[in-house]
């Protein structure tokens, strides 16, 4: 087993790693740049590195700034987490050139699943099916003769990255050019890379991932499912398992299609193959699911997992890491119970889901029986503009859907956030339509839903809650008496920390 674990990442998947290196008995290094100084993940590790400034080529994804802390510090190993360099193929391949572990999948698989063009290919030759598409196209020529063999609507798909970026949905011949050029656009502006892919589009499917994991030593196994249909901008806000829509018959199929899919490429440590799911024999499916990629990571989504599956991913994977042989068998696992996961942002949904930033003037995680929360922040916590405005997992595990369903309404209304605007509300909209109760939300159900305002709270007034946050900024209250704030720059921590001494 590691000694020392370097943790290539921040917020509460860092966090997440440092709980489950504690529970192994390893150190870990944090890293962190400037705008991270006071982070909590920085106050958990038994060590910490600056990197450099916020921006992130500076710091989270400077290579050799988090190779040379890992040397300086002594680590055996690195942990990417997720984002970042999590799935560089580059990066995995230089750490392991360093004498250093990289905790998650060789290189060679990282590379081959990075290219969504590539890695389709390679699916077909597994027998995996995949969305209808072709794939190496160059000229505008090609791309109209496909897209008129495929049929509209199609989708345009940039074959480097992920996260929505690159994507281009075309209902007709005259859009297809223009989507071409702004998908390649953007392509090349986020990923170096201006190849396009073109595929059918299921405009009303569903997102259904499955998450493998095996050995190096050949032992792999899926378990189970993750419904993640409830998204925006191809960016996922509600997930849960298992799906409401999966027969013990379809589940199994798909099960052996992602297993199959992370076999081809030789994987090992923790992957997600992700599918299109259509139910609806009158759409263009020749069967019920797809393959749409691989994320070669640990996954946002992966507590509901671990809470009805009964494993510690994290653990695992910096066991599999060690070189430790994965124990179980398919048939050891079963799914037990139902769990949801909502991912707590700091941003505002009646503005567009512009992030929201400034000092969490107050923080309460809700708490109770099958309640879970990852979060990396705490009252006095400043949110910033330099990273992604995730600010917590909330985790519920219950019994059946219907009682995880109204355990997460009570926990979301249990969640106290101040000083910046959040999602809740919005959440909480989505649990209570029928439609998501019906488990009937497909991958455009919140757009469409948006655009007929029935998930918007009737009014906010964000200036009434930023004058409240400006006058809360300067007073401190414990218990029913303010308190002058006192500053201890010893004590990042410190709520009262750079407040005025005020009493009120």
């Amino acid at each position: 087993m590691f000694n020392k674990i370097l943790i290539a990442n921040r917020g509460e998947i860092a966090i997440r790693i440092i709980r489950a290196c504690r529970e192994l008995g390893i150190k870990t290094v944090a890293v962190y740049s400037e705008a991270d100084k006071n982070a909590q993940h920085v106050q958990l590790a038994d060590e910490a590195i600056l990197l450099g400034d916020a921006a992130p080529k500076e710091s989270y994804l400077n290579v050799d700034k988090i190779i040379r802390a890992a040397l300086d510090s002594k680590a055996d190993a690195i942990h990417p987490g997720y984002g970042f360099l999590s799935e560089n193929a580059s990066f995995a391949g230089t750490v392991e050139s360093a004498s250093l572990t990289f905790i998650g999948p060789s290189a060679d698989s990282i590379r081959a699943m990075g290219d969504k063009a590539e890695s389709k290919i390679l699916m077909k030759q597994s027998g995996v099916p995949t969305v209808p598409g072709f794939e190496g196209l160059t000229s505008d020529d090609d791309f109209k003769k496909a897209a008129k063999e495929i049929g509209y609507p199609v989708l345009i798909k940039a074959s480097a990255g992920g996260g929505g970026k690159g994507m281009r949905v075309v209902n007709a011949e005259s859009e297809l050019s223009e989507a071409i050029e702004s998908a390649r656009r953007e392509a090349l502006n986020s990923f170096g890379d201006e190849n396009l892919l073109i595929e059918k589009y299921l405009a009303d499917a569903h997102h259904i991932e499955f998450q493998v994991f095996g050995d190096k030593y050949g032992n792999l196994v899926h378990l189970f499912e993750r419904e993640c249909s409830v998204q925006r901008r191809h960016q996922k806000i509600i997930e849960e398992t298992p799906s409401p829509l999966l027969t013990p018959e379809i589940r199994e199929k798909m099960g052996e299609a992602a297993v199959a899919a992370a076999k081809a490429v030789n994987y090992y440590n923790a992957g997600t193959i992700e599918f299109i799911f259509d139910p609806r024999p009158s759409t263009f499916n020749l069967q019920p699911f797809y393959f749409l990629e691989m994320n070669t990571r640990l996954q946002v989504e992966h507590p509901i997992t671990e809470l009805v599956a009964g494993i510690d991913l994290v653990q695992w994977q910096i066991r599999i890491a060690a070189g430790e042989k994965f124990p179980f068998t398919q048939s050891d696992f079963h799914q037990h119970g139902h769990a949801i996961e909502c991912r707590v942002y700091a941003e505002d949904p009646s503005n567009g889901f512009l992030p929201s930033t400034g000092r969490l003037l107050q923080f309460l995680e809700p708490r109770g029986p099958g309640i879970r929360v990852d979060s990396g922040f705490k009252t006095g916590s400043d949110v910033n503009h330099f990273y992604d405005p995730l600010l917590a997992k909330l985790i519920v595990h219950a019994e059946t859907r219907d009682v995880a369903i109204q355990r997460m309404q009570t926990a979301l209304r249990e969640f106290i956030v101040h000083g910046v605007v959040t999602n809740i509300d919005f959440m909480q909209a989505v649990l209570k339509h029928e439609d998501f109760a019906q488990g009937k939300v497909s991958t455009r159900w919140v757009e469409k839903n948006l655009e007929l305002g029935s998930l918007l709270p009737e009014q906010q007034v964000p200036a009434f809650q930023n004058l409240i946050a400006a006058a809360l900024a300067d007073v401190v209250f414990v218990g029913a008496k303010a308190q002058p704030a006192v500053s201890n720059e010893t004590d990042p921590f410190n709520p009262w920390k750079q407040t005025k001494n005020y009493r009120n």
